[in-house]
């Protein structure tokens, strides 16, 4: 087939007005109904990823069992009762031989953060967190997995975990730092402990006064 410039030009343009009519269409996001409120699915995922809307967590995790060949950049190693484990993100990880499996971590292992989406519970006259099925309470300097609360199904989240902005460059150590001084805090204003709103409005200000927009 001959080609001209003439046959290029009309190809062109056909090209471009396809392109506009796939623009066009709608997209699965922009559907009504329950499945547009759910956040969208992260771009790797496969069977293997599932849904958490406990607490209305909204937060998308691999599946315990799924195999990795390699941890996510910044992983954690920790030591616990004779194994080795690895943390990122609210996914724990144990060694697989080369490879690695996402696990339930053991009641008891010491973690020095929190995920970085959780969710705060009020259970039992104490603060405890949540994310991806495990539940978390503070334990001197870090976080200590424990059982899941006898009461944990009746009691509703304080309030889906707020998004934390540095506005000064700080480090995620240095969010860490004041985030859990900023949550220990928190909890010594009046009517805190009863009331998740305040407990909520005075985390968002001790963070704010630290250098943090939160929202």
């Amino acid at each position: 087939m001959k080609f001209t410039y003439r046959t290029l030009a009309a190809t062109a343009s056909a090209l471009a007005l396809l392109g506009s009519a796939a623009q066009a269409q709608p997209g699965p996001d922009r559907r009504p109904g329950p499945e547009a409120r759910k956040p969208a699915a992260p771009a790797f995922r496969t069977p293997h990823i599932r849904f958490d809307g406990q607490y209305l967590h909204n937060h998308y995790y691999p599946e315990r069992g799924y195999v990795v060949p390699r941890l996510p950049t910044g992983s954690i190693s920790i030591s616990y009762a004779g194994g080795s484990y690895f943390f990122h993100g609210g996914v724990w990880y144990r060694p697989s031989g080369t490879r690695f499996v996402v696990v339930l971590p053991p009641i008891g292992i010491f973690v020095p953060l929190l995920p970085s989406a959780y969710v705060t519970l009020w259970i039992g006259g104490s603060y405890v967190y949540y994310a991806n099925g495990v539940y978390y309470a503070p334990s001197g300097t870090g976080y200590v997995v424990i059982a899941p609360p006898a009461e944990a199904e009746k009691v509703p989240a304080a309030a889906p975990e707020p998004v934390i902005y540095p506005r000064n460059g700080q480090s995620a150590e240095q969010t860490e730092i004041d985030r859990r001084e900023c949550n220990r805090w928190a909890t010594t204003q009046p009517a805190a402990m009863q009331d998740a709103s305040v407990f909520q409005r005075a985390f968002s200000a001790c963070m704010d006064a630290r250098g943090y927009t939160v929202r």
